[in-house]
């Protein structure tokens, strides 16, 4: 009976540790503030909420010639606001960011420690964020050959290293150098409170292999990870990371922690901060922590593989136009459309096969099914969107034919009063809503065509001569070097 007893306890304590094991071993991701233009503004938050990430990596503010941080989190009042918000939308701020160091020179900032330990104070209103950010960028690129200056910085980063582990934090630098140069940095500089923040980018830049550089520099001296290549297009189509290896070297190395996106903007759209950061992040939390599964699943049992993925591809242009394709509200979205679709497909299948027994009860039921699926689909987006972007779901799903055309006549006959343009637009929105469910884009056109029909005999009885509105139109149109 003892001996069952001692084998059952060990077994409990192999089990909880086990379980102890396996949630250490984990990723959070997160976006940079100051490059997703939001720096220690509250909008941060609801941003990275949106965009699917666990947390933030909050900047100190800018630097530049002042003497301290441009640093809002200085004043309690305004930190325990900041630190309500991102807690009301479950955001952490893993870390703490002193970028303004990446033009400012360590050894030329007499201050240095103060500036380290504001920066402490602000981890610390901020929840008890243990890692810093403290990138060498702004003392130089030769730093590392020039014995003086190197002296300097090991001597600095010695003092900042151990303020911060007296406080329970690490700071993380980011430097130039490879897993062996950086070795060879923290060795001189003596201290458990500096370790490297480790950046993708930089080894990239070198001609590095990121894979060999991590497992040389060990997971021990890495408390962060920057994410992210130089900006030219996202992570999931950048050939120079082999980020799936990535993660699994980091695995077997036994590595938890926080990554952060910093760049790896598509630069067909840099601007667009929601899709680059959110692509970025989907991905990683794909590959690194598998995102959740969407509330909304899509109905693809049982379907042509073929067929679901030219229907995904379809509903896709509707999300991309919102700009939440890589979210978790546009996984749903897509989900949505995309079920949408293949509704009226089964809708409309299913009135076919009717139509050889009854022709008269196929239709009938063909449209007594789209009127109810009708509500049930724009109910169904409005979970997730605004009436405004619903309409722009519809607007995608019939080709933009409402903008097009109500511009169009607009444009033909300048004359219109705004109550002929008010008639327009509301037939051209009936016409969307029974378009969305035409079965193909071509019976989409027929019912436009319909209404177009419609607001021409309008026109007409209104007193204009479309004939020669339309000619007067083109000659308008060919002057200023267009096309019809």
């Amino acid at each position: 009976m003892r001996k069952e007893y001692i084998m059952m306890v060990i077994a409990s304590v192999l089990s909880i540790c086990g379980t102890e094991a396996l949630m250490a071993q984990q990723y959070k991701v997160g976006v940079c503030d100051w490059m997703i233009l939001k720096r220690q503004k509250l909008g941060e938050f609801t941003l990275a909420r949106q965009m699917g990430c666990d947390g933030i990596e909050m900047d100190m503010g800018g630097l530049g010639q002042r003497e301290m941080f441009d640093n809002k989190m200085r004043n309690p009042q305004e930190a325990a606001h900041f630190k309500h918000v991102a807690d009301s939308l479950d955001i952490e701020i893993g870390a703490v960011a002193m970028s303004g160091f990446y033009a400012q020179d360590l050894t030329k900032r007499d201050n240095y420690m103060a500036l380290a330990e504001d920066c402490f104070d602000t981890m610390d209103r901020m929840g008890g964020t243990k890692v810093a950010f403290l990138p060498l960028g702004g003392c130089g690129n030769d730093w590392s050959a020039d014995k003086v200056k190197r002296a300097e910085i090991v001597k600095r980063l010695h003092h900042i290293g151990e303020a911060a582990m007296a406080r329970g934090k690490r700071v993380g630098i980011d430097t130039p150098l490879d897993a062996k140069g950086n070795l060879r940095l923290l060795k001189e500089i003596k201290s458990s409170g500096i370790a490297i923040f480790y950046k993708w980018q930089t080894i990239v830049e070198n001609g590095l292999d990121v894979v060999k550089d991590i497992k040389t520099l060990g997971a021990k001296n890495i408390c962060a990870i920057h994410a992210s290549n130089t900006d030219g297009v996202w992570l999931r189509d950048d050939a120079t990371l082999d980020v799936p290896k990535i993660k699994k070297t980091l695995d077997e190395m036994g590595w938890s922690g926080w990554l952060f996106v910093e760049r790896s903007r598509d630069t067909t759209m840099v601007r667009n901060v929601k899709m680059n950061y959110s692509a970025n992040v989907f991905f990683l939390k794909e590959i690194f922590n598998s995102n959740p599964a969407p509330a909304v699943m899509l109905d693809s049992a049982g379907r042509d593989p073929q067929y679901v993925k030219t229907i995904v591809g379809r509903s896709r242009k509707a999300t991309d136009e919102l700009g939440i394709t890589w979210t978790p509200q546009g996984q749903n979205v897509l989900n949505i459309i995309c079920n949408r679709y293949f509704k009226l497909n089964d809708i409309y299948s299913e009135r076919d096969s009717l139509k050889k027994a009854d022709k008269k009860l196929a239709e009938a039921q063909c449209d007594s099914r789209l009127y109810r699926s009708h509500y049930g689909f724009l109910a169904d987006l409005s979970m997730y969107l605004t009436p405004q972007e619903i309409d722009k779901v519809k607007d995608v799903m019939t080709f933009d034919v409402v903008r097009v055309t109500y511009e169009a006549q607009c444009d033909m006959i300048p004359s219109l009063k705004d109550d002929e343009k008010q008639q327009i637009m509301a037939w051209l929105i009936e016409a969307r809503e029974l378009a969305i469910d035409a079965e193909s884009s071509k019976k989409k056109h027929e019912v436009f065509g319909k209404y177009k029909g419609r607001i021409n005999n309008y026109l007409a009885r209104r007193g204009y001569d479309l004939t020669k509105e339309r000619e007067k139109w083109y000659e308008r149109v060919k002057a200023r070097g267009g096309k019809l």
